[in-house]
């Protein structure tokens, strides 16, 4: 897009980190979907990414009421190891530091209540621009800040380099001087809307203690959590390998640096966010167990458009299609090696089948080269087909199965939309599969299986669940049959867009009457 909209201001704020407009997939979707449910509002939209060339053209386009629109690319400036000039950080700086890392290590020890910590954040990161007593060239340049790495390798990390470690340091915090400068850059809104904690979690904090703006906050998955499995996948660390192919000790350091990072980051946006959305009860519980109110937490489940996926079931073909249709990006967190794996079986029992692999495959080029590559050693070139990107509802009529076999999902769209077109679906038991497919509550349980669920990683068994749906024979033609009524039941009762449209019109209302003037 040649220019961006923008806006002197704007009713929402939505911060967005790696997702739309640029990338496809549940989150984003979810994200188009409220921008055009509400056209009442204007919406402004931060995107915050890595950097800019790990980005190709936007996914979506922009509707009519996102008025304003700025990118932020958090690393493609890392700074330079050497100072242009001398620098000095002012006593009170340090100090507040000092405190800061004095109550974390007490926290960790028992010794520190999480208030205590919050509030040392709060005031660390309201003086992180350069009218405050901590400017980005302080924490890059000046003796002090050295003097904190320095004393903090010491006292944590006996056995990978220092080098690393500084290094480290730097690609972990410096993000936060550009957030802070975004925050105070922003046109002024009246609500703030993160679909995420991590840095866009922490941007929203910012906002909220700088602006006293109401913040908004829907978690589709568990930021800290994701983080967890796919951290050492991640592009940073990928460009980064030279540090974290030395010892596995180091790998362990540095990860769980991350990971302690994440988690402060998380409890900072939970306690400036209410409410806090969770997709599903599992996470709310999670949510509360990572330090967020309780009482401030809810479940909003997505939700889909029935009538659109409705007309499909009847454009199916009178014998069900032997077809696998695993929907999803080929990125290793959706585990599509397992998917190939179980194929074999399946054809070997069903020759005839099909294994279909529809979503994009430039998110993580060398892993979907490898998984072609288990395709052709494993005999299975002519029963498995990497797609691309389709259409989905010109998808699902062709197909007998849809498969996950992630390692993560929090609520997947998909699982909704093969429901909708009455086609059944395998999953691993992640996120809220095991609730879309079995059911939730008793009379939710009540409808039936609508598939099968089978554990991360078991090749066999998804192969199983999949013959078992798919097999010839009177017995496995009535459990399809069955499946696919139960999934059209479910959603119908459950998972609709307007549900979903309706309860995210109050969580709007409400932030809107309390902040009546954009800030």
């Amino acid at each position: 897009m040649s220019a961006f909209p923008n806006a002197a201001q704007a009713d929402i704020a939505l911060l967005l980190e790696g997702t739309f407009p640029y990338v496809s997939g549940g989150v984003s979707s979810w994200v188009n979907q409220i921008l055009r449910a509400y056209p009442e509002h204007r919406f402004a939209i931060v995107f915050l990414g890595s950097r800019r060339e790990d980005y190709g053209d936007w996914r979506y386009e922009l509707p009519a009421n996102v008025v304003h629109f700025e990118e932020h690319f958090l690393y493609d400036q890392p700074g330079s190891l050497m100072a242009p000039g001398p620098s000095q950080c002012s006593q009170a700086a340090e100090a507040r530091v000092r405190e800061l890392l004095g109550l974390l290590e007490a926290h960790a020890g028992g010794r520190a209540e999480t208030r205590e910590v919050l509030d040392a954040m709060r005031q660390v990161a309201l003086e992180l621009h350069p009218e405050g007593l901590m400017p980005l060239e302080s924490f890059l340049y000046s003796e002090q800040a050295w003097g904190l790495i320095c004393d903090s390798y010491q006292r944590y990390c006996a056995d990978p380099s220092f080098v690393d470690f500084f290094w480290t340091v730097r690609i972990m915090l410096q993000p936060l001087w550009m957030l802070a400068r975004i925050a105070r850059e922003l046109i002024p809104v009246r609500v703030l809307h993160t679909v995420s904690t991590g840095y866009a979690g922490f941007l929203a904090g910012m906002l909220h203690h700088s602006r006293g703006l109401p913040l908004v906050l829907s978690e589709h998955g568990i930021y800290t959590k994701e983080r967890q499995i796919d951290l050492l996948q991640s592009q940073w660390i990928r460009d980064n390998r030279n540090i974290f192919q030395r010892d596995p000790m180091e790998v362990s350091f540095f990860r769980q640096m991350w990971i302690g990072f994440f988690e402060w980051v998380g409890r900072f946006c939970y306690d400036a966010a209410d409410p806090i959305i969770a997709l599903y009860e599992a996470n709310r519980l999670r949510q509360v167990d990572d330090g967020a109110v309780a009482a401030r937490t809810c479940s909003i489940p997505n939700g889909i458009s029935v009538q659109r996926f409705a007309p499909l079931r009847e454009q199916r073909p009178a014998q069900t299609p032997p077809v696998l249709c695993l929907i999803g990006r080929v990125v290793p967190i959706k585990d599509i090696k397992t998917f190939v794996r179980a194929m074999r079986r399946v054809v070997n029992h069903m020759p005839e089948a099909q294994g279909w692999v529809a979503g994009p495959m430039d998110e993580d080029p060398d892993y979907a080269q490898e998984c072609q590559n288990l395709v052709r050693s494993m005999g299975l070139a002519e029963n498995i087909r990497f797609l691309g990107m389709q259409r989905v509802d010109e998808l699902l009529p062709k197909v007998g199965l849809v498969v996950l076999s992630s390692i993560s999902e929090a609520l997947p769209l998909v699982v909704l939309e093969a429901q909708a077109a009455g086609v059944p679906v395998i999953s691993t038991d992640v996120g809220s599969c095991r609730q879309l497919i079995e059911g939730l509550e008793p009379e939710d349980k009540a409808l039936g299986s609508c598939g099968r669920v089978v554990g991360i990683a078991d090749p066999g068994a998804l192969a199983d669940a999949a013959l078992e749906l798919l097999g010839a024979g009177e017995r496995a033609q009535q459990a399809w049959k069955a499946a696919s009524a139960a999934g059209v039941a479910r959603v119908e009762r459950y998972y609709t867009d307007k549900m979903l449209f309706d309860r995210y019109r109050q969580v709007y209302e409400q932030a809107l009457q309390q902040a009546r003037e954009p800030r």
